[in-house]
């Protein structure tokens, strides 16, 4: 008999742990198919998954109306949109190439809700059509991740950062943080750099380009040159670079009115030209070479006094700068600025072309000192004032781990002698 009740509390012991390891199995596969939930999928502030989407790219001969037209889209939205919200999204101005995404109802109408343009890669502008029209822009969160880079020059700037696959936007601002203590043009092979700077990403994984430059350091000649970025008017947001001293690397005047140009003729009073047969004519200006469409740039700020067409100078602009300095900029294609018109110091002011009389593109960079002409790489051009002394306590504490960065990054070469050193020793 005692036999008998041991099985039958047995065979409850087991029934039971089975119903236990039941029960925790279906919880298990409960937080499993919790876990594996499809996620919300957002984009532009909107849950994708309550519309059905396009994605597409404006095409040549495109128009906003056309496109919401075919999405079926009510003609009085349209021209709210194009009237009432200009200055948010100007309808005649969308680019052919640009992204857009239109957000459609998941019904059988298919009617466009949500019209989304991409004005660049991060900024966009949202159409809401749904119930009142609205217009708004927006961008797309963005990370920033600090860089730094080094190189030593072989042949160009752009070559040696190119070769470590660095964003060729960094060759332009390199460039113009050093445009007024370096001679582009006049690189010499071993010069060295360094930079800090950041990069943008979208989503942590597409890259969207690079920040300015916020500190560098460039070895031209054997000397070394600091830079760093520093706002030395709050109230104006203005940013300049200063070297370790705290001295402004800005000068009144950019070195050249056209960026990685060549010069193909320098200021000449007794120059032989082949367009006049060979006789003297002086050359009281310094010819940039570059491409058709190339931007010429003010070399330092000013009123534009003349921007029209002359005889040999073809099309041109004259800016005076103060009561002694004036530059002047021939054989224009196009100019972009009218007279009366004040220009900034980098600002465009035209492109290359070959206007008037000259045997190729480029632009003839005249300056005068005191009404007369005179050869501005031979000028010793006023620098900029330096940090004011009672920003300078609070610029040498800010710089002073900067500079601590950029002394510690190595060049390319020497970090590939370094490894060989550290498998010898190790070997």
């Amino acid at each position: 008999m005692q036999k008998y009740w041991g099985a039958i509390f047995l065979i409850g012991v087991l029934f039971s742990c089975k119903e236990d390891q039941a029960v925790k199995k279906t919880k298990k596969e409960m937080k499993t198919m919790a876990v594996i939930e499809k996620p919300v999928v957002k984009k532009y502030g909107f849950n994708l998954d309550d519309f059905m989407v396009v994605y597409d790219t404006v095409r040549s001969g495109d128009s906003f109306g056309e496109l919401m037209i075919q999405n079926k889209v009510d003609y009085p939205k349209i021209y709210k949109i194009s009237q009432e919200y200009r200055d948010t999204f100007d309808v005649r101005k969308i680019q052919v190439g640009k992204p857009y995404t239109i957000l459609k109802s998941k019904d059988t109408t298919e009617i466009a809700q949500i019209f989304i343009y991409e004005n660049d890669r991060i900024n966009y502008t949202v159409v809401d059509l749904r119930d009142s029209v609205l217009a708004y822009t927006d961008k797309k969160e963005v990370k920033y991740v600090e860089r730094e880079a080094s190189g030593v020059i072989e042949t160009s700037l752009s070559e040696a950062i190119l070769a470590q696959g660095i964003d060729y936007n960094v060759t332009n601002n390199l460039s113009e943080v050093y445009a007024w203590t370096i001679d582009f043009f006049r690189l010499q092979k071993g010069d060295k750099f360094k930079v800090i700077y950041k990069e943008k990403f979208i989503n942590d994984s597409i890259y969207a380009g690079a920040e300015p430059i916020e500190a560098a350091y460039f070895e031209h000649n054997g000397r070394p040159i600091y830079a760093f970025s520093y706002e030395n008017d709050s109230l104006k947001n203005i940013v300049d670079y200063f070297d370790e001293e705290a001295n402004n690397l800005r000068r009144t005047f950019l070195r050249a009115p056209v960026k990685f140009s060549r010069i193909s003729s320098r200021y000449n009073l007794k120059r032989r030209i082949a367009y006049y047969g060979y006789r003297v004519r002086p050359h009281k200006g310094t010819d940039y070479a570059a491409p058709r469409g190339t931007p010429i740039l003010a070399t330092a700020d000013g009123t534009v006094t003349e921007s029209t067409r002359r005889g040999g100078n073809g099309k041109y602009v004259k800016i005076r700068h103060n009561a002694t300095y004036s530059t002047q900029y021939l054989h224009m294609r196009k100019q972009k600025v009218k007279r009366g018109e004040f220009v900034r110091q980098g600002d465009v002011i035209g492109w290359i072309g070959m206007t008037g009389n000259t045997g190729g593109p480029h632009v003839c960079y005249r300056f005068w000192r005191n009404g007369r002409q005179v050869d501005p790489l031979k000028e010793k051009l006023p620098q900029a004032k330096p940090l004011a002394e009672t920003l300078q306590p609070e610029y040498f504490e800010y710089i002073y781990p900067i500079k601590d960065q950029l002394d510690c990054i190595v060049y390319p070469e020497k970090a590939i002698e370094e490894a060989e050193d550290l498998l010898t020793m190790n070997q």
